[in-house]
C-alpha cells in the first residue's frame, strides 16, 4: 500500500505546479522578454492560457522552463489576474527604467510585490 501512495505522489510531482514560461514579444519597436513563474495556477490552465499571450501585430515565442532565469532586473511576487484566484511571480528582463511603469503596475494591478534585482 505504501508503494502504491509513493508511486501517486510521483506522479502528481510530475504535473510540475513549479513550472515556468519565457515569453518573448518582438514587434513594431517593441522587443520584450518575461518569464511567468507559477504559484498556484493549475498546470493545463498555465500553460494553455497564462503562457500562451495573444499579442496583435506581434512575433511571440514561448520556452517553458522548470524556473525562470536569472538576469532580471525586477520581479512581481504573488501577482495575480483580477477575478482570478491563482497566483504567480513575473520576472522583467531588458530596460531596466522600465522598472517605472512595472512596479505601480505590480502593487496596484497586480496586487503584488515589487522586488528589483
Amino acid at each position: 500500500m505504501r508503494a502504491i501512495a509513493a508511486m501517486l505522489l510521483l506522479g502528481l510531482a510530475g504535473q510540475a505546479w513549479g513550472d515556468a514560461c519565457v515569453v518573448h514579444s518582438q514587434g513594431n519597436q517593441v522587443d520584450v522578454k518575461v518569464c511567468q513563474q507559477n504559484r498556484s495556477i493549475p498546470p493545463n490552465l498555465f500553460r494553455d492560457g497564462f503562457c500562451q499571450p495573444q499579442l496583435k501585430g506581434q512575433k511571440v515565442e514561448v520556452k517553458f522552463v522548470d524556473q525562470c532565469p536569472t538576469g532580471a532586473f525586477g520581479e512581481c511576487r504573488n501577482a495575480t489576474v483580477s477575478g482570478m484566484p491563482y497566483q504567480q511571480d513575473i520576472f522583467y528582463y531588458g530596460v531596466a527604467t522600465d522598472a517605472r511603469y512595472l512596479k505601480p503596475a505590480c502593487e496596484q494591478q497586480s496586487k503584488g510585490v515589487w522586488m528589483a534585482r
